[in-house]
């Protein structure tokens, strides 16, 4: 379904319709997606992202490792998951690592993207140890049938621990196992608040949030959203 505006002006709409009513931001939103078409937000976001999300998993190949990078509540998580559920709806396995979401939080996400995770038993691994780090997830992956797609959410996180390697070895050790066992890493990554959509429509790899140095060639393809636009690029 068409939507009568853009998804950030629908968002922008609710955010008033809240303040001028007085009603819960959710309500609001819902509210916004029924006129639209949709019984709540929700769906209306996954139907959104669905569409941009068939349009980049076309252009993934065996071995990517893909950045998607926003602002938050730009929509690069639920992004991320759709790519996951693509995968899964082509007959391949899909991981997603977090360290931000709790397993229950991850299924709901999913669910909304119309994946119910009991259905895709063993081809889906959701995983929201503590211990997700580059090493954590090769282990994981090690046994899988070459091809899946994992999503790991998010990238500053493998950067905060100081008994795992720095993000730099970790990245370069993710890279080396997506080429040779053929799996398309998709790795979420935050966006400095230094960012400035008056200056340009979406951010680039200049505005990617970084602690400490990491070559950001090591990456093959870069993704970044906001508002309603979205650009795709190959990196190296």
């Amino acid at each position: 379904m068409r939507l009568s505006a853009p998804l950030y002006r629908l968002k922008r709409d609710a955010k008033r319709l809240s303040r001028d009513q007085k009603l819960p931001l959710h309500a609001a939103l819902d509210r916004v997606a029924a006129q639209q078409g949709f019984a709540r937000w929700s769906l209306l976001a996954s139907s959104h992202a669905r569409g941009r999300s068939a349009r980049l998993f076309a252009q993934l190949q065996p071995g990517d490792m893909v950045l998607i990078g926003a602002r938050p509540g730009q929509g690069k998580t639920l992004l991320s998951v759709d790519l996951a559920a693509q995968a899964l709806q082509a007959g391949q396995r899909a991981a997603f690592f977090t360290l931000e979401y709790t397993e229950a939080e991850v299924a709901n996400r999913f669910k909304a993207a119309g994946i119910d995770p009991s259905a895709f038993a063993g081809a889906l691994d959701l995983d929201t140890s503590e211990a997700i780090c580059a090493d954590h997830v090769v282990a994981r992956l090690a046994n899988a049938p070459r091809g899946p797609l994992a999503v790991i959410d998010y990238l500053q996180l493998l950067d905060r621990r100081r008994d795992t390697p720095d993000l730099a070895t970790q990245v370069r050790t993710l890279q080396a196992f997506a080429r040779e066992r053929g799996i398309v890493f998709v790795v979420i990554s935050q966006i400095h608040r230094s960012f400035d959509p008056s200056t340009k429509n979406c951010p680039d790899l200049a505005d990617v949030r970084l602690i400490n140095d990491l070559d950001l060639r090591l990456f093959s393809k870069a993704c970044f959203l906001h508002d309603d636009e979205i650009t795709f690029a190959h990196v190296n």
